[in-house]
């Protein structure tokens, strides 16, 4: 495609030829002209007079030619030329944003009038837009860099996008590509985080095994726990996730110390629990002899405050069996269906005395996942128990379960009075204060549970709308079964 300048050049020079041409088309004629005339008439027509005729016929074709010279020559000079200082302005004005000097009038100057008042505006946007756009950018970069713990930003895919100084410290500077992440110690945890973040488009943050990644920096072994959560842009598009790295080096020391604690004073207590509870139980049955109403009323209490007790040290030491791992782990193929089935079978009667529905929603052909009976029969008890206690009478329960990719996330929801916002953050923390009532740890035992079972868990809750437990659970992987040949 030929610009304009090179059409208007062709065009000259096509003018520039047509004119050569008639010039030497008119030399030719007359040359022929003139020798018809001396042939025919050689006595009439001198060939002096010929000869003028010839020389005045080619200073008529050179002038002609020095004057489409001349006149395509002016029209370089008075169009082209401005033509192309005005474009060459123009790119000048448009790559620096400058407006473009431009002394002529007339339409070239309209023009560049109008070329300055669009780079004028071109120039006002891009400093209102971009500036704003470069301020967010490096503000967000000065938040992440002057964050204190290790924070990891990937794309939607997984991909890394930011580490922060004290992410590369830990990980080094060639975890910024994602191959050289998976290699890295704690990488692959890091990724699988990632990946059930957002294909979950949840958060994902736990405080078990599971999540711990153990990093030595210098000397120092220390242990961090990781926290995802997915990000999204103003209209709700899935961008990516933020993964931080929190050291719970000292709280882990502490919480062990705790554990031991707790251990041997749940089982130095236990045997003085159960002699009082004996004791409670003879004088409340009467076989102390026969007790007045107000002294059966106080027994009453007592023996109830005794059972409480005896949970609260049955949990303790539950939860102490786990941290050390003492607790045994039976692993079996067991069906979601089943396992919601069970747990709402043992908590009807409960329900059906506050007039309390329990609804299953789940498919009967998800697949099994890998579980100990045990353990989640006193998870779904635990969630099922909370759910009953806080929903108010005439209120609904929902147990859900459904699979995403290699996993199965159940899900019991409540119509209660939800859970403060303050409250969420150490809801499965083993020094969580309950509402009312229960021991405290019961969810603190869900989450070792489940976490044992290499899974994790989740609240969300709002006052007044309820509230919503879930864990995930890996989904049973596939076994080969043998069958017999008769051969013959």
């Amino acid at each position: 495609m030929l610009t304009i300048y090179q059409r208007l050049v062709l065009g000259y020079v096509l003018l520039l030829a047509l004119l050569a041409g008639v010039a030497v088309r008119s030399s030719i004629v007359l040359r022929q002209t003139a020798a018809a005339s001396l042939q025919s008439e050689p006595s009439a027509v001198s060939l002096s007079e010929v000869s003028g005729r010839l020389a005045a016929q080619r200073r008529w074709a050179a002038a002609s030619i020095v004057a489409g010279v001349l006149i395509a020559a002016g029209f370089l000079l008075i169009v082209i030329v401005p033509l192309r200082r005005l474009a060459a302005a123009a790119r000048r004005a448009s790559e620096t944003g400058q407006g473009m000097e431009w002394r002529a009038g007339g339409d070239l100057g309209s023009i560049a009038t109008d070329i300055n008042r669009m780079a004028a505006q071109l120039r006002e946007l891009r400093e209102t837009d971009s500036g704003r756009k470069q301020m967010d950018h490096q503000l967000s970069d000065a938040v992440v860099q002057s964050i204190f713990e290790p924070v990891i930003v990937t794309d939607a895919k997984g991909e890394v996008l930011k580490l922060n100084q004290a992410a590369t410290s830990i990980l080094g500077s060639a975890a910024t590509d994602r191959m050289a992440l998976a290699h890295t110690p704690g990488g692959e945890k890091i990724l699988d985080a990632v990946r059930e973040a957002v294909s979950m488009q949840r958060p994902i943050a736990s405080e078990g095994e599971s999540a711990l990644l153990p990093m030595k920096i210098g000397q120092a072994q220390r242990s961090f726990r990781l926290r995802t959560t997915p990000i999204r842009d103003e209209e709700g598009r899935l961008l990516g996730a933020v993964s931080v790295l929190e050291d719970i080096t000292e709280m882990q020391d502490i919480d062990r110390f705790k554990t031991g604690f707790l251990t041997v004073a749940s089982r130095k207590l236990r045997e003085p629990l159960q002699q009082l509870r004996l004791g409670l139980y003879t004088l409340t049955r009467g076989f102390a002899g026969e007790m007045r109403p107000l002294q059966n009323d106080l027994l009453q209490a007592a023996a109830e405050e005794a059972e409480q007790l005896n949970d609260l040290m049955s949990d303790l030491i539950e939860v102490s069996e786990i941290d050390s791992g003492r607790r045994e782990i039976r692993i079996e193929h067991l069906r979601p269906i089943d396992i919601l089935r069970d747990a709402s079978g043992r908590r009807q009667e409960d329900a059906r005395k506050k007039k309390i529905e329990i609804e299953i929603q789940a498919f009967s052909d998800l697949s099994p996942i890998d579980g100990d009976r045990r353990a989640l029969r006193s998870i779904m008890d635990n969630l099922l128990s909370n759910a009953v206690r806080y929903t108010p009478p005439g209120g609904a329960i929902i147990l859900q379960a459904q699979e995403h990719r290699d996993k199965v996330q159940f899900f019991v929801r409540d119509s209660g009075r939800g859970i403060e916002a303050e409250r969420l953050p150490r809801i499965f923390g083993r020094l969580n204060t309950p509402q009312d009532g229960g021991t405290g740890l019961g969810l603190a035992l869900v989450r070792r549970l489940v976490e044992l079972l290499g899974g994790q868990v989740s609240v969300e809750s709002r006052l007044g709308h309820g509230s919503t437990f879930s864990f995930t659970l890996p989904v049973a992987a596939p076994s080969s079964t043998r069958h017999p040949i008769e051969i013959g």
